[in-house]
Formats: C-alpha cells, sequence, structure tokens
C-alpha cells in the first residue's frame, strides 16, 4: 500500500489577556462531520463573526456577517485547552513513529499576537511547550532504552538538537553565536545549509554544517535550549509588543556517539576533498586554455604549438576520484549506522517551525476598511517577506498533500530547508496549529489566519 501524505490541521483559540478584557469576543462555533465514507475521522468547520457595530453588520441591515470554513480542521481547541491537552491529541500520537526511526512535523502558524510561540515554546517560565514536551517525552524512552540494553559510549542513546532562525534568505544559528549559514541546493538535490569557510593546514577547506548540540539528559538539555533561546530575534512591532521576527525552526533527533563521529567524519572527508577538487578543475582549465590560440578573424583554433597533456588532467581526476570516493564511504557509513537497527529509533526526528507572525491588513470581506496600522518601513520590509515565505509554503503544502508532480520548493529560502522533512514525512505525520485571537479587534487577522489553515486543510490524498 503507498503511504499517504497529508497535512492535519487544527486550530486553536488562545484565551482573552489582561488588557482585552473590555473588548467583545468574535461569536464562533464549530460543526464537525466525517471526513471519509466510514465515518471513523471527524472533521471540524468553523463559523465567526463580529459582535460590534462598526463592521458590514451596519451596511447589511444588522444582519451579522458570518464566515464558515470548509471541513479542514481534524480538531479545534478552546481557550482553557493548556499546552498538555494539545500535546497529548496532536504530539503523543506521533512519538511511536519517531521511536522507529520516522519522521514528524508540527507548524505553528498565526497572526502575531495569536499564541504560537507560546504553543511551541510554553509560557513565560512554565517548561510546557509542546517542543520541551516532546523533548522529555523522547528522553524517557531513550533512558529506558539505555537501561534495558547492554550500550556502550558509542551505543548510547541521546538527544541532538538544532536551533535556528530564517531570516530574509538566510539561516541563522542559533547555536553557534548567530553565524549567517547559506543556503544551498547540492548536485545530490538535497538542501545543504552551511555556515563559514575555514582554511585548514595542509590547503584543506573547511565548510561547518549548522550546529546540532548533542545532550545525554533532559537536565542538559533544557539548558542548552535556554542558552540558545536567549538570542532568537523578537521586536517590539506595531502589532505586537513581542513579536517574532523570523522563523524558528526546532529540530529533535535521536542520536548516537558512533552516529555523531560518523557524521563529523563525512565533514572532516569533505574538507579533504575541497582543495584536491579544485586543483583537478585548474589543471583541466590550464592545460584547456594552453591548447587552443584566438584566430586573427574571431574565434578559437587549436594551438599548434602545444599538445594538451592529458595524462596530467587524468592524473588529477583520478585523484578527485578518491577522495569522491572516500567522502561516498563515509556518508554510506552514516546510512548503514541508521539502518542498522541496532536501536529502531535511531535518526527519529521530530521538527517544531514556529513560524513568524503573519500580518495582514484588513480586506473588503471584514467590513468597511478601518485605519490600517502604521508600520515602520522596517516592519513593512520584514512583514513581506514574511507573507511571501508563508505563501509559498501553502503552495508547497497543497502540491505536496495532493500528490502533484512538482512541488515548488525553490520559492523560497524557507520551504527550501523544510524540503528534507516534507520528502521524509509521507505518512501524514505533519500538524499545522492555527493559533487564533478571539478578540474583536483582531478579527480580520484571525479571519485571514483560518482561511489559510483551511486551504491547506481541505486537500487531501
Amino acid at each position: 500500500m503507498a503511504a499517504t501524505k497529508s497535512m492535519s490541521v487544527v486550530a486553536r483559540w488562545r484565551p482573552l489577556v489582561d488588557s482585552e478584557d473590555s473588548i467583545s469576543e468574535i461569536s464562533r462555533t464549530t460543526t464537525q462531520k466525517a471526513g471519509d465514507k466510514d465515518g471513523n475521522l471527524l472533521l471540524h468547520s468553523v463559523s465567526i463573526a463580529r459582535q460590534t457595530d462598526n463592521t458590514a453588520a451596519t451596511f447589511t441591515r444588522n444582519k451579522p456577517q458570518t464566515w464558515t470554513s470548509s471541513a479542514a480542521f481534524r480538531a479545534v481547541f478552546q481557550p482553557d485547552d493548556d499546552n498538555q491537552i494539545l500535546y497529548d491529541k496532536v504530539v503523543t500520537p506521533a512519538v511511536p513513529h519517531v521511536l522507529q526511526g520516522g519522521r514528524s512535523s508540527v507548524f505553528a502558524y498565526g497572526h502575531s499576537g495569536s499564541g504560537k510561540t507560546h504553543t511551541i515554546l510554553g509560557y513565560d517560565d512554565k517548561a510546557d511547550g509542546l517542543y520541551l514536551l516532546a523533548a522529555q517525552q523522547l528522553f524517557a524512552a531513550v533512558t529506558e532504552w539505555n537501561s534495558t540494553n547492554s550500550t556502550t559510549t558509542d551505543t548510547r542513546l541521546g538527544l541532538g538538537f538544532r536551533l535556528f532562525e530564517m531570516r530574509k534568505k538566510m539561516a541563522v544559528d542559533l547555536l553557534d553565536g548567530h553565524k549567517e549559514c547559506h543556503v544551498r541546493e547540492g548536485a545530490d538535490g538535497r538542501v545543504h545549509i552551511r555556515g563559514e569557510t575555514q582554511m585548514l593546514e595542509g590547503g584543506k577547506v573547511r565548510v561547518s554544517p549548522i550546529v546540532q548540540q548533542c545532550c545525554w539528559s533532559y537536565l542538559e538539555f533544557c539548558e542548552a535550549l535556554t542558552t540558545a533561546l536567549a538570542g532568537r530575534s523578537v521586536g517590539s512591532s506595531s502589532v505586537h509588543r513581542q513579536s517574532s521576527r523570523t522563523h524558528a525552526i526546532l529540530e529533535l533527533e535521536i542520536v548516537s556517539a558512533a552516529l555523531v563521529t560518523a557524521r563529523e567524519a563525512v565533514v572532516d572527508r569533505l574538507s579533504e576533498l575541497v582543495p584536491v577538487g579544485k586543483r583537478a578543475t585548474d589543471i583541466s582549465i590550464e592545460e584547456q586554455t594552453k591548447g587552443i590560440v584566438l584566430k586573427p578573424g574571431g574565434g578559437w583554433a587549436p594551438n599548434p604549438d602545444y599538445t594538451v597533456n592529458q595524462e596530467r588532467i587524468d592524473a588529477a581526476e583520478a585523484e578527485k576520484n578518491k577522495f569522491e570516493a572516500r567522502v561516498a564511504d563515509a556518508e554510506a557509513h552514516v546510512d548503514d549506522l541508521i539502518a542498522s537497527r541496532v536501536a529502531p529509533s535511531l535518526g527519529g526526528k521530530m521538527v517544531f517551525v514556529d513560524l513568524a507572525g503573519a500580518e495582514y491588513h484588513q480586506d473588503s470581506t471584514t467590513g468597511p476598511r478601518q485605519a490600517s496600522v502604521r508600520q515602520t518601513p522596517q516592519e513593512r520590509q520584514e512583514a513581506q517577506q514574511i507573507n511571501t515565505d508563508l505563501l509559498a509554503l501553502k503552495e508547497v503544502m497543497r502540491a505536496w498533500s495532493s500528490n502533484q508532480p512538482r512541488i515548488p520548493f525553490r520559492s523560497s529560502a524557507l520551504t527550501m530547508v523544510l524540503r528534507e522533512h516534507f520528502v521524509a514525512s509521507t505518512d501524514g505525520h505533519s500538524t499545522m496549529i492555527v493559533t487564533v485571537s478571539p478578540s474583536d479587534e483582531q478579527y480580520a487577522a484571525t479571519l485571514n489566519s483560518l482561511k489559510y489553515g483551511s486551504l491547506v486543510g481541505m486537500v487531501k490524498a
């Protein structure tokens, strides 16, 4: 049976905050319907309407304007549903899959101030974010495995995590001093995130990959995460005083010391290959250049006074092939370690994406146009890039879920980085959490968020 591909979408209403006590709430209802012919899957549609009088209601003989989504949401969480409830229903079902070496992805989408970061990372100093709850559960599983299996230092399991932001078209590594990393697609079709280039002894050139920090206890992980998150880019935008201005990607992977060492060997072999490959290219260009001359009337002709030293070219190519084979062997060793199933969970990944706040202005469907929020030029530029990324992500999700032959991963750096997780997540363990505000003042933003989630969730494989 072919693997299914689908993006589950859930909605989460946040509670009103203290400063919103005097503000009316959006009128909202949820209805259910069977999502398959056997009635085994329930899907939800959401209906919302404004309560205030300064909207389209005054232009439609006081009849409230209501918008209803398609039946696209797997669940709708209410303001009094805490993160633990959300985790139990959204993330916990994917944990057994990750512990068998699979992948799971969770996206948090919504406008600024709707509760995305609090959902992923938790509320204030409480360790109740989905990311921390997942790390806690995975550490419990690997600790049990370590205690019941005869492990060595090399085979003992732990968690490796990566934490980086997507800022414009660059990745910023929060585990490596905020170093900017380039996002590139390699000849193998895979997307690589590379840091600074370092010149080493012997002509070696090392291009460091994005850092993965390995932790062997939950306490060690929490300390490392706290330090890394202290450098996350937030800003006091016109929409929200503590708004995330970048997309944050948090990746958990079950690793062993042997796997970490094997991956380091790949980087070392690549650093050895770079100068050898460059030398082979330089020799080929040099010999080919000497072998031709410019004709008086233009164009090129073979140089009668020089014979291309093909033996020299072949020797350099042979040397390059030898080092390429060393890289291939190191990469194969990594694959063999994961495929060996010594620990079934080795290589299992869980990825959390805290998307930057989507910021939209009121449109004609929500009533008479209100005064738009004043934004600084920097905020406008940031908002344009954020919305470009989110549009690209929506199109990727729709193409991926509907099995289209071409998925537009190259539309943005964000979707290029997430390509690996989409390609590997072919069994439905991907969820988008659409966070929305019940504040009537944020009706337009809430409407746009629900529309986005509805478009993604209505596509079923």
